[in-house]
């Protein structure tokens, strides 16, 4: 079942799957490096930052994240470590002139929930957010690394198509 997030009740169990998005991010689209930097940034700081960052997208926005629940089978749950199966974070309205278009900014499901039907319904939650935002641009769009085949068949069979490419530097 997917659900708004409900903050703070469920703070920590968001902070516990953003941290194995970022963990798996970190390890899966580069090299070693990468991975040592991600695991490296979520300490103590970064938590309260992102708990606190998410508490103001959801004060201004309350239905931008959602959150699924897993579906109650114990082993899946206990496998998972947690209640939650994943979540999906679209940036709030106010902040969608940063590309003009809504931003799904994070979509995660735990690895015994993958394949469920869970990625569709969250997904299916963030169009629905996106769609009740006021856009320059009817967009919903995301960031996606090209060697993840599998999202990228994923967001190719919900209808999204390659627009524009992003670079970056470090800083």
């Amino acid at each position: 079942m997917v659900r708004r997030y409900e903050h703070p009740d469920d703070a920590d169990a968001l902070w516990e799957l953003k941290r194995a998005f970022e963990r798996e991010l970190g390890a899966s689209t580069g090299g070693d490096d990468k991975a040592a930097a991600y695991e490296a940034k979520l300490d103590g700081e970064y938590r309260q930052r992102y708990r606190e960052w998410v508490g103001d997208c959801v004060a201004n926005d309350a239905g931008c994240i959602h959150v699924a629940e897993g579906d109650g089978d114990a082993a899946a749950s206990a496998a998972a470590g947690d209640a939650l199966a994943g979540y999906v974070f679209v940036l709030p309205e106010e902040l969608t002139m940063i590309w003009d278009a809504a931003v799904l900014n994070e979509i995660y499901v735990r690895e015994p929930y993958r394949g469920t039907g869970v990625a569709d319904d969250l997904l299916d939650a963030a169009v629905e957010t996106a769609e009740r935002q006021d856009l320059p641009l009817d967009r919903l769009v995301l960031d996606v690394d090209p060697g993840n085949e599998r999202a990228r068949a994923f967001y190719r069979r919900h209808g999204f198509e390659t627009w524009g490419e992003l670079v970056a530097r470090s800083l």
